[in-house]
């Protein structure tokens, strides 16, 4: 039986990846339509609470989605968030469906689609980073990779046997997290080549 996760694991989701704010996300058709392609018989089950798709506690509310691929199930549960990713205890039919779509989303990534995304999830709200907060960059004329993208890269590079110095000269960069977005796919290839 073909290895699913390493299917959809391959998939390159870069120029899927949409922003809002400061955060990362892939697209919810997109998605599922890899998905689908991946495994024709992939099928999802959004939780029920009492009847409803959405769990109100104390902490805010929930939301959960299955997802079950050649046979395997895997869940994530999501928290129905704003637009600034804080909480909401008292969220609008929109909130609770948006956050469905974004846990299902999450929820595919466990079986391997754009999983490197999440890599580097902020901490939950309430929470505090023992270090301080990044410096914040100025705003570059070409777009460049995620720092999820960064990690995901610098895994391969160690896989592959291969070296940051390498990938910089190859692309005529002084850091690696200056690699254009464009040139990430390119970058990945040569990596799997060399793996």
């Amino acid at each position: 039986m073909e290895n699913s996760f390493a299917r959809l694991n391959q998939i390159n989701v870069s120029e899927h990846i949409e922003k809002k704010g400061e955060f990362a996300y892939l697209s919810w058709p997109y998605a599922v339509a890899q998905l689908r392609l991946a495994d024709p018989t992939a099928a999802w089950d959004v939780r029920r609470f009492d009847g409803l798709p959405y769990l109100k506690t104390e902490a805010g509310t929930f939301v959960e989605v299955a997802v079950t691929v050649q046979g395997l199930t895997l869940s994530q549960i999501h928290p129905v968030l704003d637009g600034k990713n804080r909480t909401l205890f008292e969220p609008t039919a929109f909130d609770i469906n948006s956050s469905i779509q974004r846990c299902l989303v999450k929820a595919i990534a466990l079986h391997g689609l754009g999983l490197y995304i999440y890599a580097g999830e902020d901490l939950p709200n309430g929470e505090t980073p023992t270090a301080p907060p990044p410096k914040v960059t100025p705003i570059r004329q070409e777009r460049t990779i995620t720092p999820a993208q960064l990690r995901y890269l610098q895994r391969l590079i160690v896989e592959a046997k291969s070296s940051e110095e390498h990938i910089k000269d190859y692309f005529n960069l002084e850091r690696l997290e200056d690699l254009p977005m464009k040139e990430f796919d390119r970058a990945l290839q040569s990596l799997r080549r060399s793996a």
